[in-house]
C-alpha cells in the first residue's frame, strides 16, 4: 500500500469507518466540529454512540498497538494527554494493512491494547486479544 502523510491516513481510517459502520446498519454522522473529543457518532436501534476513529499500521510482530493518548503540537513543543474515556462510548482502529476496522469499548481496558492479527510465534492464545474477535462493534 501506498504511504500516506500521517493527516491523510488518519483521513481515511475516518472514511473506512463511516463506510464499515454504515454496512454494519448504523446511521453515521460526523460532528461540526474538529475539537470534539470523538471523530463519529453513531445510531442503531435508538442508541447512539461516540466513536473515536484511529489508523494504526501493523508492526512487525503481526500486533496493531493502541495507546488512549492523543499528541498534539503547539509552539511550546510536542504535547501528549491522555483520552478522557468518559467522552468515547467506542473506539474504531482502521489498520491499513488488513484493510479491517476494528472497535471495542476503552473503558475495558487501561491504557493500551494490543490486537495480534497473526499468531505468536510461541503459539500462546491465553491473554492474546486477536484482532478478529474485534471486528463488530459491541
Amino acid at each position: 500500500m501506498q504511504k500516506h502523510h500521517t493527516k491523510t491516513l488518519g483521513d481515511l481510517g475516518v472514511l473506512k469507518a463511516q463506510v464499515d459502520l454504515y454496512e454494519k446498519g448504523y446511521w453515521v454522522s460526523i460532528p461540526l466540529t474538529e475539537h470534539a473529543p470523538f471523530d463519529l457518532i453513531i445510531t442503531k436501534d435508538g442508541v447512539s454512540q461516540t466513536v473515536q476513529v484511529k489508523t494504526r499500521n501493523l508492526n512487525s510482530r503481526g500486533v496493531i498497538e493502541i495507546s488512549f493518548r492523543q499528541s498534539y503540537s503547539t509552539s511550546r513543543g510536542v504535547h501528549t494527554k491522555q483520552w478522557n474515556k468518559k467522552e468515547i462510548n467506542l473506539v474504531c482502529v482502521f489498520c491499513p494493512q488488513t484493510d479491517t476496522c476494528y472497535y471495542f469499548n476503552p473503558n475495558k481496558f487501561h491504557r493500551t491494547i494490543s490486537l495480534r492479527v497473526e499468531m505468536p510465534k510461541n503459539n500462546q492464545k491465553q491473554g492474546i486479544h486477536f484482532a478478529k474477535d474485534y471486528q463488530e462493534v459491541p
